[in-house]
């Protein structure tokens, strides 16, 4: 399987995002190392650069012109176990400017006591802003936690609440 990446950059920094031919996404996050964008994803086969993958790119860039939903109907296809791939999912449903905490997110995931396992849910998504994993806050509403550094979750969040 061929995939494909494209680096992009953003106020937060530079974005690489790793596609398959359909334009799905398969991981990203403010870096520009491939091999561990592909590690992180668990993407194995041959990797080649990409101007413009299509849909997902155009979809970052309006999202960073201001069109905060943009991201929402990118596909993304990553591997997880049944609740973690669920929680994915909701995480998608968190709306921009409307972060949620840990516990809410566990929640919604249907697992009120989960909160460790939607936790870990944040920590191995690989297709991070598509799968918007920084709109999760701990309790008491601090960051918490970002693969990706602080900076760029305080960023995330600042731009989505403007």
């Amino acid at each position: 399987m061929t995939t494909y990446f494209t680096t992009t950059d953003t106020p937060a920094g530079p974005f690489t995002m790793l596609t398959d031919a359909d334009g799905a996404v398969l991981a990203s996050g403010w870096t520009t190392d491939v091999p561990g964008l592909m590690t992180l994803g668990r993407v194995v086969g041959t990797v080649e650069h990409r101007d413009d993958p299509g849909v997902p790119l155009k979809a970052l860039l309006s999202y960073l012109d201001g069109d905060l939903t943009a991201i929402d109907e990118v596909p993304v296809r990553q591997r997880g176990g049944q609740f973690i791939t669920h929680a994915w999912e909701v995480l998608r449903q968190v709306p921009a400017g409307g972060p949620v905490t840990y516990t809410e997110f566990a929640d919604r995931a249907g697992r009120p006591a989960a909160v460790r396992a939607a936790a870990m849910a944040c920590a191995t998504n690989a297709a991070a802003l598509f799968v918007p994993c920084h709109r999760v806050l701990r309790l008491d509403g601090t960051l918490g936690g970002f693969r990706w550094g602080l900076p760029v979750k305080r960023w995330l969040l600042d731009f989505e609440a403007a």
